[in-house]
């Protein structure tokens, strides 16, 4: 019996299948990031992406993006590393200004 292959309406975008996200550090010097879906912002002293997780935010000194690829979800960073942290997504906590006049 033949395969049937589902029919995409015009505008309709393919859904990516969620990959792994992980990161990878290699003495902080470089960052490996898969699972990234857009980067939000980037300059020499922080890198800013929205993954499957969150959004993540690299911090560090003369940081160089070496390779976007989000149709594979990859994010190369080189520089000196100080951090690595996820923002809170604000889904049920306040932000600071929030509690501080509650």
């Amino acid at each position: 019996m033949p395969t049937m292959t589902p029919l995409r309406m015009p505008g309709e975008e393919k859904k990516r299948a969620p990959s792994r996200h992980s990161i990878t550090i290699e003495k902080r010097e470089s960052v490996s990031v898969s699972g990234v879906t857009d980067v939000i912002s980037f300059d020499e002293e922080s890198v800013i992406g929205e993954t499957e997780l969150g959004v993540l935010v690299i911090r560090g000194v003369n940081l160089h993006v070496n390779r976007i690829n989000l149709e594979s979800g990859e994010l190369s960073v080189s520089g000196e590393i100080d951090g690595i942290a996820y923002e809170n997504s604000g889904v049920g906590k306040k932000s600071f200004m929030g509690r501080l006049f509650k």
